[in-house]
């Protein structure tokens, strides 16, 4: 299919788009086989069907991409036993880049601000504290 998608189209698949496609496959499978009752095991399994189908289109859509996330997220992430495949669907979501207007163009990782600090580690002084007595 990616080899009969790439000469229709001129182009290589997307290896991201490959990620996040095995990334999701993975997390799909762990939810299939959760035993526990989830009231919204339905939003879960219907967003992470619309991760797949972005991630089979080639599509960078970031936007949508993050907003399935945050869905499936919401609807599965207080479970441990599914935060590993959680998590790669997350870094692979978090591998198309950032939002328009963030970083560079979206093209790469979010770029966070470090207040100066070196190596990209923020500075501890910039860190909130907890309040004392609380």
């Amino acid at each position: 299919m990616e080899e009969e998608r790439a000469d229709r189209f001129g182009e290589e698949p997307d290896p991201r788009a490959g990620e996040l496609g095995a990334a999701v496959s993975r997390l799909r499978r762990a939810l299939a086989g959760h035993p526990a009752l989830l009231p919204d095991r339905d939003a879960a399994e219907d967003e992470l069907a619309a991760l797949d189908a972005m991630a089979r289109a080639g599509a960078t859509d970031v936007s949508r991409l993050r907003r399935s996330l945050l869905l499936v997220a919401g609807a599965v992430g207080s479970v441990s036993a599914l935060a590993p495949a959680l998590g790669a669907v997350r870094a692979a979501v978090e591998s198309f880049g950032g939002l328009p207007g963030e970083g560079e163009a979206g093209n790469g990782p979010v770029q966070r601000p470090t207040d100066g600090a070196p190596g990209g580690v923020p500075d501890e002084r910039a860190l909130p504290r907890p309040r004392e007595g609380a």
